[in-house]
């Protein structure tokens, strides 16, 4: 197998951290969801974005789980609105093999309500990241965390990164009608599970960023993903509407091997 692959890459990680670039267009979210919702249940997968999600996307699955945070390594427990001179001391036990925290209040002193227990994570553990679109590093602000320096980078999209950074990027860029339907190539060549809501979040991708198969660089195998997407479950759901519980549908489509190719870049070499 190909070292560069999409694949091999990804399935020598340990974790894969999706970015979404600022103000991203309702095909890149939908591409970076699909991939996510394709890797969760074999790879601790995360999507950020920094920006907010707008109420169009709501239609897409999954994209709940989409934060504008940085952090997945290490857990904080705070006590909000509780004044830490009230606490005497802090221990903990393994019992029966489980983590177990006591807070002991001071003589007189409230112990913290359950309501007050606030759960944060900091710092990022992503040996992969994954860019989604863009058209340079400036759209992906989180490239600059420290905990991320020594991640593999993959690009996603229709146009090449422009990086001025000296860092490795695996580009599969490709002319294609949409993110999506690059993204739907990529599950399709390595093998990942397809199930409905994957195939719904590319299908309603494709239709957005090919405006509404109408673009320049729609193909006849842009088609062809299509009828592959509708076989596997794919809705195309009308803007405006919300997803309700995530549906499952087992089968898989092939899509076409012989037209993608991985690129490597590095530093201003991206053109």
């Amino acid at each position: 197998m190909n070292e560069n692959s999409f694949s091999s890459v990804i399935d020598s990680s340990k974790s894969v951290l999706i970015l979404l670039p600022t103000k991203p267009y309702f095909d890149q979210v939908a591409a970076g969801l699909a991939l996510y919702l394709a890797l969760r249940e074999t790879k601790d997968t995360n999507v950020i974005c920094p920006s907010p999600m707008l109420v169009e996307f709501n239609r897409l699955v999954g994209v709940n789980k989409v934060t504008s945070e940085l952090g997945n390594k290490n857990l904080t427990i705070r006590f909000a609105d509780y004044k830490a001179s009230g606490i005497e001391k802090v221990s903990y036990d393994i019992e029966n093999g489980e983590f177990k925290l006591t807070v002991i209040p001071k003589s007189g002193f409230a112990s913290p309500q359950k309501e007050q227990v606030v759960f944060e994570y900091k710092g990022i553990s992503s040996d992969t990241i994954i860019l989604i679109g863009g058209a340079n590093e400036t759209h992906f602000p989180a490239l600059s965390a420290k905990d991320l320096e020594g991640a593999k980078i993959i690009h996603i999209g229709t146009r090449a990164l422009v990086s001025e950074a000296r860092r490795e990027v695996l580009s599969f860029a490709a002319p294609v009608s949409s993110t999506s339907e690059l993204v739907a190539t990529l599950i399709n060549q390595s093998g990942y599970k397809l199930d409905q809501d994957t195939a719904t979040n590319l299908l309603m991708g494709i239709e957005e960023g090919s405006r509404d198969f109408k673009g320049p660089d729609v193909r006849p195998e842009t088609f062809e993903i299509i009828a592959q997407l509708l076989r596997a479950g794919g809705q195309r759901l009308p803007k405006g509407a919300t997803v309700g519980e995530e549906t499952v549908v087992e089968k898989s489509q092939e899509a076409p091997k012989d037209w993608l190719e991985p690129k490597i870049y590095k530093g201003t070499s991206v053109s």
